[in-house]
Order: structure tokens, then C-alpha cells, then sequence
């Protein structure tokens, strides 16, 4: 073995290790990985023998010559070295405050040890900020004096991302007490680590910027030639058709819609509750024709009709329970003459009994509770009423509160009863009337706390703007089509027709527009950037495929039906996992900029690396030496794709690296999916090294070893939220 080789050796080892750890962390728990493998001494030692012996060979290949990539090797051994000098010389810990009150000391994170402060800390006040017309919390503030030599020294306003500083030390806003009369602070000492950290990652970033620009670099060489790339996937689906139960008319219904309801701990149109309730049972916003709202008032008005409709998804396993066909079931096919049919597999799930079933079977039980909710007046939640602490809102058989008016307290207990009366009687002109009333009454009674008329109207918008799964069947339908017909004429060497490409340019760029709509429009709605979950995140990931797509089609022919079956698949997954989710609030820790940089740089380097996927899945269909020069044009777009793939994939951990720092006050904390991001930035970092491995400068190895690579994305991504959790599984 080459000297050269050790390095790299050093580092699939420390891959496998890390990957391993994961399941460790998942079987006994995040502490027992952390102490026996993430931080024992012998990772470190292999960490470091990692880091001297890439100096070594860096040294001894005249590296020292290339000034960019010389810096950039520094940078990471220079981020190792303040992750080290964090780890031996940094403290962490929490302290709690009451106000009025003085503290000296904080407790050891780590130690669990009682240990002194050089300073007293006192918090003057304490305030809990909440999104408008809720209680859901938006952020929490605490004003803390920094007490020396019994003078306040100074005054701190620590804040979910705003961190409060004095001399070497940082205080991080981490909980509060029930009576809003005191706080928990995360405290971290670090005055070595942190400016040596800082640091690399500076150097880090100044290094990839000049490895892209600098002209005798790999990236301009490779982007002086050719290239190009490909995939292939078709999907078919069909649904099935059943008469519709009564229903209002979709007029009186959208009244109903035009409401605003109290729902996921935010103020919104009842058309949003309508809509993911419909969505929660079915798996689509309108069943048979229907809107959300008349299906949601139908099973309101008309229970025993309703009760009848196969709209309730379940799985295969909970099918067979049931003892159906199909995916569908009504509400009675979940009863028996000896009762509830999933009361048994839900016992024996609460007794610790766990099968590869019990989600399924949850799942099913949860649409049923969602529907005993709607029947028992719980679920529907839009009668605001002002109080001492502010706007409550109530639902029909909400315990209201006994200081209630009796005008008011009738009101709420009795309108939606004669609603059903009317929608029983047909009279839907007198039905309307009433809904208006409680409009009107939820216009005085919240006032100005309710959403404003554009954001309203913006948010009944894009609840019926969801195409997701036909526009992602006509993407990957076009880009299959597209594929063959670009294949054959450019292994014949063939231009061509002028009118496909108009074509396929028309159809991404009107997908691209409509997908920045319906981002811009759900970030107006939310208040944030809707980066926050899967479905937001496959999303934005389309809309960068697209945007690669059009940039790069000059250049690299193939690449116009790859973007578009790309982002066809993206669309796919994103309605998969969960639909369309809910808009919630956002996590108050999650109200950061960084946040939507370092999903952005991440997902762009995700979809730079799918693209080059396809083409590594190309050159292995491709077959001997007739397709050379095809095989060497995607190869060459592959290695022009790597360059910023892997930097941004580096950028966008560090990033989050900043952004933790910024909320937890540490870099790293081991997590399930921070720790295979890392892995995949290891793991794509290899085949940048061609000069100095000699079998990765062969095309067909070199695609192997990325498509393989590739796992370890889907790792990142989907294996690490279904299967290991943390604190990242919320995207």
C-alpha cells in the first residue's frame, strides 16, 4: 500500500465507525455512543493520525505549490484542532434563574458537578413573546444583569438565536419556568475553541471560493469541455370512483371555509382545518368532487351517511385487521357487532408489544380519534373570546369560561346546532346568514389579532393550488419521453428537432414559476421560509433542478430530461411522505436565518449529486467501447458537478454548524443526522482525489463508487428520520 493511500484508507474507517456509532446511539442511547466512540480517545487519536498523515502526503506531493487547496486542507485540520481544543479546554453547562434573585454558580452539563461563576448573574424580567392571537410561543426573552464587585457590570438580553456575551463566557436562552417568572440558560466557556473554529471555518470558505474561480484548478479545467448526463423512471396511477354522499353546496360550504379557526396553535381560514382533516383521512384535499369544507360539515351534519364512505386510508395491515379490500374504509368498517376491531393490536402495543404493523395501526386509530373529536364538538375551535391573558378560542363544547356573558355563552353553545338544524331542512340562505354572524363575531371578539385580509386570502390560495402529484407524473413522464428521444439522436450523432427543446424549456420554465409561487406563497402564510420539513425541503430541491436545468442546458445537452425527471422524482417524494403538510408556527430556535442558508446550500448540493447519480446510472447501462466518447462526456460532467456539490454540501454543514453554535452554543452535538452528513461529505471528498487514487481515474469505477455513494445521502435524508430520529428529524 502507497503512502499516499493511508489518508484515505484512514477515512472510510472513520466512516464505518461513525455510521456504526448511529445505530449504537439508536439502540443504548445518545450518551453511551457519545462517551465509548464519538469523543473516546481512541476516535480522537484516529481523527488525528488522519489529519497528520494527509499533511504528510500534502507535503510530499508539492500541494504546498496550489495555495487554494494547500489552504483548504489547513482550514478542516484547523476545524479538528478547535473541535479538540473545545473538547479539553471548553465547559457547558446550565444555570437557572428566578426573578429578583442571584446566582453564583451553574451545573456541569457534562459532570453533572455544581461549579462557580466568576460574576453573579440576576434576572431583572422575563417575557414569553407569542405569534398573534395565540399561545403558541414565537420567541423568549430574558433580561439578565451580569453582577461584579456588587456593581451591575452589564445587562444582557438573551433571546432563542440572540446570544448574550460577557467576557469569555455565553449565555443561551434554553427554557422557562410555568409562572413566566424565571428562566434556564445554557452557558458555554470556550476562549480557545471557539476563535480557532471560527477560523478554519473563514479559511474553509475563502479555499472553495478560489478552488471554483482560479483557472488552473480542476473545476475551470473541466468546465473548458463537454459534458453531459441522464435517468429514466415512469410512474402510473389510477384512482378509483364511488357516488358521493349529501353534502352542502359548495357555495354555503366555502362560507363555512371563509371562518377563522383556531388550529396547529395558529389563527387560519376553517378552509385550512377542512383541508387537512380531508387530507388526514384520505390522502387528498377533495373526495369524489367534493371540497375539504363539504366533506368536513359532511360528516359534521350528516354522520350516518357519511359513516358509510370508504375515506379513511389505511394500509395493507390494517385492512386485514379490518377484514376489507383495498386501501380505503369507512368509519363502521372499524366496528363489530363485539366492538371496536383494533382495540386488541392497541392494547397489546401498549403493553411494549411492537410489530412492524403498530404504526399502521396507529395511524388508523388516530383518524378515528379525529373523527370522535369533529362529533364531540372538539375539533372545530372558532369562537375567540378576550380574556385577562388574552384571546382563548373555544370550540362547541369547549368548557368556556364562567365569567362569560350569557349572550355569548348561548352563542357558542348553540349556533352550530342551528346550523345543522338548517342544513337538515334544506333552508342553506338562513344557513349562510348564521355563518356570517359568527364571522362577525369573530371580528369583534379577536379584533385586530386575527390575520390580516391579504394573508388570509393568501392562505385559502394555496390550499387550492396543490398539484404536486399531476405535475409530478407529467415531469417524470416528459422527462422519460425526452430521455430516449435525446439518447438516440445523440449516440447518432443526430441534432436535435429544435421544436423538444422548445418544448421542454416551456415546460420547466412554467414548472419553475409555479413552483416559486407556491414557495413565496407558503413562506407568506407561514412568516417563515418554508424550509422546515420534508416536504418544504423536496420541494425547494424541484425548484433548484430546474434552475441547474435551465442554466446548464447550453452546455450540457442531456441535462434538460434529467432536470426534469429530477425534479419529478423530488415532487414525488415530497408527496409521499406526508402530502402536503400542515403550516405551523415556527419552532422558536428554528427563527433563524442561518436556518434557511444552511437548508438551501444543502439541498442544492443534494440535488448536484442526484444529477451526478444519473449520470453514473448512464455510463453503467452504457456497454464497451462504442459509447467512449459518450462515457467520457458524462464523466467529465460528473467531475465538473463534484466541485460544487461537495463544497456546498461542506458549506451547508458548517453553516449549521454557525447555527447551532448560535442556538445550543456548541458546533456539534453528535446527532443521528449531523453525524451522516458528515459521513456523505467524507464520502464524496474521495473521488475529488483522483490524482493521487489511481482506479478513480477510471470512468467506470469512478461512476461506480458515486452511485454507491449516493446511499449514503438517502441516508441522510430519509434512513436517518425513519429509522435512527433526533433532533433533525423535523426535515
Amino acid at each position: 500500500m502507497k503512502f499516499t493511500h493511508i489518508p484515505f484508507l484512514l477515512l472510510a474507517v472513520v466512516s464505518m465507525i461513525l455510521a456504526t456509532a448511529t445505530f449504537i446511539e439508536h439502540t443504548n442511547g445518545h450518551n453511551v455512543a457519545v462517551a465509548t466512540i464519538y469523543t473516546s480517545w481512541w476516535m480522537i487519536v484516529l481523527w488525528a493520525l488522519t489529519a497528520v498523515t494527509s499533511l504528510v502526503v500534502i507535503v510530499r506531493s508539492r500541494v504546498v505549490r496550489r495555495p487554494a487547496v494547500l489552504l483548504l486542507h489547513l482550514s478542516l485540520v484547523g476545524i479538528l484542532a478547535g473541535a479538540l481544543v473545545t473538547h479539553l479546554s471548553g465547559v457547558q453547562g446550565i444555570v437557572s434563574l428566578r426573578e429578583g434573585e442571584s446566582v453564583k454558580t451553574f451545573t456541569n452539563t457534562e459532570t453533572r458537578q455544581t461549579e462557580p461563576l466568576p460574576f453573579q448573574l440576576q434576572l431583572t424580567s422575563f417575557s414569553l413573546q407569542t405569534y398573534p392571537g395565540t399561545r403558541s410561543p414565537m420567541d423568549y426573552v430574558s433580561t439578565v444583569d451580569v453582577v461584579e464587585h456588587d456593581t451591575v457590570a452589564a445587562t444582557l438580553q438573551i433571546s432563542m438565536n440572540n446570544i448574550g456575551k460577557y467576557q469569555s463566557y455565553r449565555f443561551y436562552q434554553s427554557g422557562y419556568d410555568p409562572d413566566l417568572h424565571g428562566t434556564r440558560l445554557m452557558i458555554n466557556h470556550d476562549p480557545w475553541g471557539l476563535p480557532i473554529t471560527y477560523t478554519a471555518y473563514a479559511m474553509l470558505f475563502v479555499a472553495m471560493f478560489l478552488l471554483l474561480v482560479l483557472p488552473n484548478e480542476g473545476f475551470r479545467r473541466l468546465l473548458s469541455q463537454k459534458a453531459t448526463s441522464v435517468l429514466c423512471l415512469v410512474l402510473f396511477t389510477f384512482s378509483d370512483a364511488l357516488a358521493a354522499p349529501p353534502a352542502l353546496p359548495q357555495p354555503t360550504a366555502a362560507r363555512f371555509a371563509d371562518l377563522y379557526a383556531y388550529w396547529n396553535g395558529r389563527v387560519c381560514p376553517a378552509q385550512t382545518l377542512a383541508h387537512d382533516f380531508t387530507v388526514k383521512l384520505y390522502g387528498k384535499p377533495t373526495y369524489e368532487g367534493l371540497s375539504a369544507e363539504q366533506v368536513l360539515l359532511g360528516f359534521m351534519l350528516s354522520p350516518t351517511e357519511w359513516t358509510e364512505q370508504p375515506i379513511i386510508k389505511v394500509k395493507p395491515a390494517v385492512a386485514r385487521l379490518l377484514g376489507i379490500e383495498g386501501r380505503y374504509a369507512s368509519y363502521q368498517d372499524f366496528h363489530a357487532a363485539t366492538g371496536y376491531k383494533l382495540e386488541k393490536p392497541l392494547a397489546d402495543i401498549r403493553s411494549g408489544e411492537q410489530t412492524d404493523d403498530s404504526r399502521a395501526i396507529i395511524e388508523a386509530d388516530e383518524k378515528m380519534n379525529i373523527l370522535l373529536m369533529l362529533w364531540g364538538g372538539e375539533l372545530i375551535k372558532i369562537y375567540p373570546y378576550r380574556t385577562a391573558n388574552g384571546i382563548e378560542w373555544y370550540s362547541q363544547s369547549g368548557s368556556l369560561p364562567k365569567s362569560m356573558p350569557e349572550d355569548k355563552y348561548m352563542f357558542i353553545r348553540k349556533s352550530m346546532d342551528y346550523i345543522g338544524e338548517l342544513a337538515w331542512t334544506g333552508d342553506y340562505q338562513q344557513l349562510e346568514t348564521v355563518l356570517g354572524k359568527i364571522k362577525a363575531y369573530q371580528q369583534k371578539e379577536a379584533g385586530v389579532l386575527l390575520p390580516d385580509e391579504m394573508s388570509f386570502r393568501a392562505e385559502k390560495l394555496y390550499n387550492t393550488a396543490d398539484y404536486t402529484r399531476p405535475l409530478a407524473i407529467l415531469l417524470m413522464t416528459l422527462g422519460l419521453l425526452s430521455f430516449f428521444i435525446y439518447l438516440a439522436h445523440w449516440l447518432r450523432g443526430r441534432q436535435l428537432p429544435r421544436w423538444i427543446t422548445v418544448v421542454m424549456n416551456t415546460v420547466a420554465a412554467a414548472t419553475l414559476s409555479y413552483l416559486l409561487f407556491i414557495i413565496v406563497l407558503r413562506g407568506y402564510v407561514s412568516g417563515h421560509l418554508p424550509l422546515t420539513n420534508g416536504f418544504e425541503t423536496m420541494q425547494f430541491m424541484a425548484l433548484t433542478c430546474l434552475m441547474i436545468m435551465l442554466f446548464a442546458q447550453r452546455r450540457f445537452l442531456l441535462i434538460m430530461p434529467f432536470g426534469l425527471l429530477l425534479s419529478g422524482l423530488t415532487l414525488l417524494v415530497a408527496m409521499m411522505g406526508e402530502s402536503n403538510p400542515q403550516i405551523t408556527p415556527l419552532m422558536p430556535v428554528l427563527s433563524s436565518p442561518l436556518l434557511s442558508i444552511h437548508v438551501c446550500v444543502i439541498m442544492v448540493a443534494y440535488s448536484l449529486l442526484a444529477f451526478i447519480l444519473l449520470n453514473a446510472l448512464t455510463v453503467l447501462i452504457l456497454n464497451g467501447s462504442r459509447h467512449k466518447q459518450a462515457i467520457d462526456q458524462l464523466t467529465r460532467m460528473s467531475r465538473i458537478l463534484l466541485y460544487p456539490a461537495v463544497f456546498c454540501l461542506a458549506a451547508g454543514i458548517f453553516i449549521g454548524a454557525i447555527w447551532a453554535n448560535q442556538s445550543w452554543g456548541r458546533y456539534w452535538g453528535w446527532d443521528p443526522k449531523e453525524v451522516w452528513a458528515l459521513i456523505t461529505m467524507l464520502v464524496y471528498s474521495i473521488p475529488l482525489h483522483g490524482q493521487s487514487i489511481a482506479w478513480l481515474r477510471q470512468p467506470r469505477w469512478f461512476h461506480l463508487y458515486t452511485a454507491l455513494a449516493f446511499l449514503s445521502i438517502l441516508m441522510t435524508y430519509f434512513g436517518v428520520n425513519f429509522l435512527l430520529g433526533g433532533m433533525h428529524s423535523y426535515v
